[in-house]
């Protein structure tokens, strides 16, 4: 599955019955750290949680805010490189309970064997157009005893 180097955030979320319409809840983190904002239209793609159901053609292309479309810019690749080492903050889990952090861009970054909260130092291992899979280097950031 191919995802848009536009993609602005990622989190797993229930749809929810409310007199008589459906909503998905935005975590307040996503508002709190500028990555969404209120009262901004965006494209959302739903992603099934059971990997049977994921058609690996399938491409989830969002969008930034309608207000913001001239302001955005076209990036070539994605801003890391196997090997490359950067600090990151778990900001949420996925379904497999791995940690993901984001880096320039709102790009993904998967951290195995973290927690929301962590902030590690972690080394690229696979980095793809969408998303990059990391391994943590040192539990300790800088500036931390």
């Amino acid at each position: 599955m191919d995802i848009s180097e536009t993609l602005q955030t990622l989190y797993t979320a229930t749809v929810e019955q409310d007199d008589g319409t459906y909503q998905i809840t935005v975590p307040e983190r996503e508002i709190a750290t500028g990555t969404l904002a209120e009262d901004e239209t965006y494209r959302v793609a739903l992603i099934s949680t059971a990997a049977s159901d994921v058609d690996d053609t399938e491409t989830i292309d969002p969008i930034q805010p309608t207000d913001h479309e001239d302001q955005q810019q076209d990036f070539e690749g994605p801003p890391v490189a196997e090997g490359d080492r950067r600090e990151v903050e778990i900001e949420n889990l996925g379904d497999q309970g791995d940690g993901i952090a984001k880096v320039e861009r709102g790009y993904v970054v998967i951290v195995p064997e973290t927690n929301i909260g962590d902030r590690v130092t972690v080394e690229m291992q696979q980095v793809r157009e969408n998303v990059a899979f990391a391994d943590v280097v040192d539990d300790t950031p800088r500036g931390e005893v």
